[in-house]
């Protein structure tokens, strides 16, 4: 969500168009209007099971890691099916889950995969008229745009990208661009293109080809829009506008999954590196050039993370690895404050009216009250495993199983 000051006009994140309505918020892209797993809903229901508190539940066809998306009454998620090699839009009703039309977006090529991954893995963004996705075609990055009635309004190919991890990379839209992370062992690059006819904007190439599977942030930061990059061995500031570097970090390892978070109370970037080494670090991002050695306030590996992404609220960083361990740490000093094991995830948290919705990929969603002790509020089950990351919108949480599609929500 781009969020303005009526005077300053400083943004926030992501989609100029993505307001708060009277029925509830939008979650256009991966982790939300904010980018960072934070939403502003109230109200939401902390307790449910395989049928009480769920509204709806859809079957979704296919296989795909992509989380879903709502823009009002619409819900967008990606999927894909091995028996025909297709790659595929999926709209649904969100009110009441029906299934509204599905798009093959591409046929044909399969790409190399970890055993963990899909082929649908990255998640849509949308500015309540376009819906911008990105898939992989071979080794091709497919950056593509459709309105909501499925019709493509233009696709794009701005480079390619090998791994033999496969691909999961999300875009995010800034002003009248969408920007894509393509920084692989293949061409390594970052590129903005234009939301109107994809037309390549800015492309930034890459010298330190790695695996970044990380999806950006942009927030006024130290005075000017930063888009915080993990990836090419490092975390960066660019300028959203041209793709111009502001300052860098070198390291802390060499490949990069999940995205980073602002802590705004201790004026903190907060980041972790995936592998071979895990690193969490706090930066301060008010350096120009080289700040490695200047603008690290503290790192620590205990707590780094590896895929899944934080969350974190005025005073704690909630981190998670893929083997379970879910920590809780300081902001302020990097410390942490427990551990509990809470079941191996590949998917990312939410936070929203005060708690914590943390999810493993048995389909145990935990909800915690964040503190300096562990407090679990509720433990609920969807009855099937689950990949995709929760999301928040009209006072419901729309979940992504292997399966289904759930909608949960006070029954009333």
């Amino acid at each position: 969500m781009f969020k303005f000051k009526i005077t300053g006009c400083t943004v926030l994140f992501l989609i100029v168009a993505s307001i708060i309505h009277a029925h509830g918020q939008n979650w256009p892209g991966w982790r939300g209007p904010n980018g960072d797993g934070t939403s502003l809903e109230t109200n939401l229901p902390v307790e449910w099971d395989t049928i009480s508190n769920v509204l709806w539940k859809s079957e979704i066809p296919g296989v795909g890691h992509s989380s879903p998306i709502i823009w009002e009454d619409k819900l967008f998620t990606l999927t894909a099916f091995p028996a025909t090699k297709e790659k595929v839009l999926l709209c649904y009703d969100s009110e009441n889950g029906n299934l509204l039309w599905q798009k093959v977006v591409l046929k044909g090529a399969w790409e190399n995969k970890h055993p963990d991954n899909s082929h649908a893995s990255g998640t849509p963004v949308t500015d309540g008229k376009l819906v911008y996705l990105s898939l992989l075609d071979g080794e091709d990055v497919v950056v593509a745009a459709y309105d909501f009635s499925g019709n493509q309004a233009w696709m794009q190919r701005p480079g390619t990208y090998s791994s033999p991890h496969g691909y999961s990379c999300s875009p995010i839209l800034y002003k009248d661009k969408v920007i894509i992370n393509g920084n692989s062992k293949g061409d390594s690059f970052m590129a903005a293109m234009s939301r109107e006819d994809g037309s390549i904007l800015w492309k930034v190439p890459f010298d330190k080809p790695a695996h970044s599977f990380s999806t950006p942030i942009i927030r006024e930061l130290a005075g000017k829009m930063q888009m915080i990059f993990l990836g090419n061995q490092e975390v960066a500031s660019y300028n959203p506008d041209d793709g111009v570097k502001y300052w860098f970090v070198n390291g802390p390892s060499e490949d990069f999954c999940s995205s980073p978070v602002y802590n705004k109370k201790a004026g903190l970037l907060l980041v972790s590196s995936a592998w071979p080494q895990r690193h969490l670090l706090a930066i301060s991002p008010d350096g120009e050039g080289d700040v490695t050695d200047t603008k690290v306030v503290w790192r620590t590996t205990k707590g780094a993370y590896y895929v899944p992404s934080p969350v974190c609220t005025d005073d704690y960083l909630f981190s998670t690895m893929t083997n379970g361990r879910v920590y809780c740490i300081d902001v302020a000093t990097g410390n942490a404050l427990w551990e509990e094991n809470l079941g191996k995830q590949y998917s990312s948290p939410v936070l929203a009216d005060g708690l914590v919705y943390m999810p493993n990929d048995e389909g145990i969603i935990t909800v915690i009250k964040p503190g300096p002790t562990f407090e679990m509020v509720a433990q609920n089950a969807i009855g099937e495993r689950m990949n995709a990351s929760p999301a928040i919108s009209n006072g419901k949480i729309y979940l992504r199983g292997e399966e289904h599609l759930f909608c949960i929500g006070e029954n009333k």
